[in-house]
């Protein structure tokens, strides 16, 4: 599985990473919380190998991850950037398609796990549409049932990188997508989602990591880690927590 020991990033002179131990787990949504420059998308490029480590190592089932071909990793790895556009007037179906292209599964198999993903991110509704007509809520999802296309069907060992995947979206698809993670997971998937939603967070996260100025602040489950006490040293928040009366998920009030 997927995992960080003692890992640091530097640009140029700072170091903006640090001190990350960190191991994501089969069939678990792994949260990643902090403020503005807390190093949360650094740290997903250092996991996805997109950025290297000035110290420690990112490593694939006990393989460091720079040894992996391409094809190989992208067989087990999907990452969905926080920006991801396209340029092109692809269709919908040819965009979640390019989740394909590290497999040789065949065209018609292909077809049938495109449509699935698109299902699966509730985007089902938007096939045979040109992708540049598309808003940018909706091309959210589109690629995300792309990264979806790409670790299909997502069982044990296959890994999800998510960089704010609700950022463009209304509060409905928040949930939606996030429910979408949430069952990929359950199918025995990996996945690491940065947000920046506390409540959200606390609903569809098993784990939590907060960051604060590059450096772990606490790891654990939601109830550890979206309390009073963390949220007011590295937010700066003053809140309320209560439990969920429905769901028993910690529920955070801001005062």
């Amino acid at each position: 599985m997927l995992r960080a020991d003692n890992l640091s990033v530097r640009r140029g002179p700072c170091t903006v990473l640090a001190g990350i131990d960190l191991q994501l787990h089969d069939g678990e949504v792994l949260g990643v919380l902090g403020p503005n420059g807390a190093g949360k998308s650094t740290l997903l490029a250092a996991l996805s190998g997109d950025l290297p480590a000035a110290q420690g190592q990112v490593s694939l089932d006990q393989r460091p991850l720079a040894d992996w071909s391409g094809p190989a990793r992208a067989q087990r790895l999907a990452v969905l950037a926080q920006s991801s556009s396209l340029e092109f007037a692809f269709s919908v179906e040819q965009v979640v398609g390019m989740g394909r292209l590290p497999h040789s599964s065949g065209q018609q198999e292909d077809l049938r796990i495109v449509a699935a993903a698109l299902q699966a991110a509730d985007a089902q509704h938007l096939s045979g549409r040109n992708y540049l007509a598309l808003s940018g809520g909706e091309r959210q999802r589109v690629h995300l049932a792309r990264v979806l296309a790409q670790v299909w069907p997502g069982g044990a060992g296959q890994i999800l990188l998510l960089d704010e995947p609700t950022s463009m979206l209304d509060p409905l698809h928040q949930h939606t997508i996030l429910q979408a993670v949430r069952d990929f997971a359950g199918r025995g998937a990996a996945v690491l989602v940065i947000l920046h939603d506390l409540n959200l967070a606390a609903r569809y996260c098993d784990r939590v990591l907060l960051l604060q100025e590059g450096r772990p602040y606490l790891l654990g489950s939601p109830a550890e880690v979206l309390a009073p006490a963390p949220l007011r040293a590295v937010f700066g928040l003053d809140v309320l927590v209560q439990a969920h009366p429905e769901r028993d998920h910690p529920l955070i009030i801001i005062r």
